[in-house]
């Protein structure tokens, strides 16, 4: 969620993001996390490593389970205050969910020339493929999150960003932040894994997995939802407020750039649409425009995705 300044009450999108927190676990139980950003008063946390924060204006919290079973009411204040927050379920493709160092949102140290990032990521890549064509930092665990978040902790630009984003091989959707541009989150889909923005009533941005969990939450929290959008495969969005000195600016979409995702053939799964309603699946389905490949190591051939 980026939160607008000019919203009544801070409490509807605190709901909204808790009730899209529960919602998620039908997407993933192995472990929870989320991230409060922006660098607000009481947000202090401690440094990289710790497992308990991340900076300054930063604290990240997870554990292992149900998102259900790491939130709790005392983390309301600070939810209340926080202008940008992340959350994520997570289900185990690769690596431990033992591991604590394997939970999201996750807190990867700045490498040469790149600004720390919290980020999270909801698929399945080809990790191996990434770290063969890069030289990158030892990595914390074990997951195939961490080698895509060290790359785009060093993207400066759009162009970057999209570089990036076309060397995965696999199912992708991310959520990251610049530890020093708090204010500004990175959303894309990549192939494959779903991604829905919607924008409040009150101009709150929120971000999810499934487009159905907004209508819930239309139901079940005062808000009401101005618009609910799937992402098409190879969209990368920056959203956010731009600091300018005297203005109380709103959330906004900053910057857009499209790009062309690639699938393994094995990607295509039905589970990719857990939880979707039929008419939201069928939707979907049919914007797919990744193209597959018949193992990592080949140069993608373009096919019917």
């Amino acid at each position: 969620m980026v939160r607008s300044p000019f919203a009544a009450d801070a409490g509807a999108a605190s709901d909204v993001f808790v009730t899209l927190g529960m919602l998620a676990e039908e997407r993933g139980t192995d472990s929870a996390g989320l991230a409060f950003l922006g660098g607000w008063p009481g947000l202090g946390g401690a440094a990289f490593g710790s497992g308990t924060g991340c900076g300054d204006g930063c604290r990240v919290l997870t554990a292992r389970g149900r998102f259900s079973a790491l939130w709790r009411t005392e983390l309301l204040p600070e939810l209340d205050r926080a202008p940008v927050v992340l959350g994520h379920t997570r289900w185990a493709t690769q690596g431990s969910p033992a591991d604590p160092a394997n939970a999201s949102p996750m807190a990867v140290p700045a490498g040469d020339g790149g600004a720390a990032i919290v980020a999270a990521h909801n698929g399945d890549i080809d990790a191996g493929d990434l770290r063969s064509r890069h030289a990158l930092p030892p990595a914390s665990g074990t997951t195939d999150s961490e080698p895509v978040f060290q790359l785009l902790a060093g993207c400066a630009d759009a162009t970057a960003v999209t570089g990036v984003l076309e060397t995965l091989v696999g199912r992708a959707a991310l959520a990251w932040v610049h530890r020093d541009r708090p204010t500004e989150v990175h959303l894309a889909r990549a192939a494959l894994s779903p991604l829905t923005i919607a924008v409040d009533t009150e101009q709150n941005i929120y971000w999810a997995s499934n487009p159905r969990w907004f209508r819930e939450a239309e139901e079940h929290t005062r808000a009401r939802f101005a618009t609910v959008v799937m992402l098409r495969e190879g969209t990368y969005l920056k959203v956010g407020m731009e600091r300018r000195p005297g203005r109380r600016d709103r959330p906004e979409v900053l910057a857009t750039a499209n790009f062309r995702p690639t699938a393994r053939d094995t990607d295509m799964d039905d589970r990719v649409w857990t939880g979707f309603t039929p008419d939201d699946e069928q939707c979907d389905r049919a914007g797919l425009r990744h193209r597959v490949v018949q193992r990592p190591s080949e140069a993608p051939v373009p096919t019917a995705a």
